[in-house]
């Protein structure tokens, strides 16, 4: 038998837990600070591995999975995650990580539930630049294949994948141009000859 429970946020609502969040962030930033990113990171990988045989609820389980990729992303030299995002992100990591949360952790089956919500907060703010991630995560392996070179040993960069990216949409918008000239069609024209 299952139980379906909806808890939708207001505004106010949302309000309401963002100041407490912001609150409690603000001292795992503060912490974040104080250590180094390894540190950070390596705290939040190991809870991590620890909550993955916990029995939590679903609405955990997949924020949790969110925290892989945070962490590629603060990790990933060649990416370079803009400053702010990745004191955003590391902020997110010491959250999660700490023992002074707002649901304390070893509550059973809610313990990770202001993580969660931690984490689906960090996760839209940064949505624009979690995409991005994945492109230039696979842009890069692509790039390792097509070079036959070993993907770790692979040093790319967020430049030039954009330059790949901007060579990439000229080509399409060439190829596009030509497909529309082809076969005597001139497409629509903004201006006509008389």
């Amino acid at each position: 038998m299952s139980l379906d429970i909806s808890i939708t946020f207001n505004d106010s609502d949302l309000q309401l837990f963002v100041e407490a969040r912001n609150r409690r962030t603000k001292d795992a930033q503060k912490k974040a600070e104080t250590l180094d990113a390894a540190s950070i990171v390596a705290a939040a990988r190991e809870l991590l591995q620890a909550t993955r045989s916990k029995p939590l609820p679903d609405f955990v389980t997949t924020r949790l999975k969110h925290l892989d990729t945070m962490i590629a992303m603060v990790e990933d030299v060649g990416f370079g995650l803009p400053e702010a995002n990745r004191a955003n992100v590391l902020a997110a990591l010491t959250y999660f990580s700490s023992l002074e949360d707002l649901v304390p952790d070893d509550v059973p089956v809610l313990g990770f539930l202001d993580d969660a919500i931690v984490i689906e907060l960090c996760v839209r703010e940064l949505q624009p630049e979690i995409e991005a991630y994945s492109d230039f995560h696979r842009w890069r392996d692509n790039e390792a294949t097509r070079r036959g070179e070993n993907k770790a040993a692979l040093t790319l960069n967020r430049v030039e994948w954009a330059e790949a990216r901007r060579v990439e949409t000229l080509e399409r918008l060439h190829r596009r141009r030509s497909e529309s000239y082809a076969g005597g069609r001139l497409g629509p024209s903004l201006f006509k000859v008389r």
